[in-house]
């Protein structure tokens, strides 16, 4: 966890489990923030490069998918993404990437959630999931 401060005590067990997953790790993503109900997610870029010298779109999607799957999972439903989909608007132009990620809509099974990727103050990415609730608390879905 990188700014335990901006992190609701409610929720520092969740992101710990989300920063210490393999694939954060590999990438170095860390959530740096919960307020209002966003979820901040930060990574470098350093590696990320594809052929043509710009951050890979994998790289933007990975870290946009991350912010969303703590998000969904912040409030111990179990969930996993069932559909995702991703506009890329500019070329990064600093030394890291943020994810901010937000709840659009919750039903009984599903919930929406949008995610701007930034770098600085430049909107490179939006993504938009839609997660499927595999547990709620005390029973399975059927």
């Amino acid at each position: 966890m990188e700014n335990p401060e901006s992190i609701p005590r409610d929720y520092i067990e969740t992101v710990q489990r989300s920063d210490s997953c393999e694939f954060a790790r590999l990438l170095g993503m860390v959530v740096t923030g919960i307020e209002d109900g966003s979820v901040r997610v930060r990574m470098s870029i350093e590696g990320t490069r594809n052929a043509h010298g710009t951050i890979h779109g994998g790289a933007i999607f990975a870290i946009a998918d991350h912010a969303f799957g703590v998000a969904a999972n912040m409030e111990g439903i179990d969930q996993i993404a069932i559909s995702a989909n991703i506009r890329y608007f500019s070329v990064p132009a600093g030394d890291s990437l943020e994810a901010v990620a937000r709840r659009v809509s919750e039903g009984e099974k599903t919930s929406v959630y949008a995610v701007d990727v930034y770098s600085g103050d430049r909107l490179v990415a939006a993504f938009e999931g839609v997660g499927f609730r595999i547990r709620f608390p005390g029973k399975a879905v059927g």
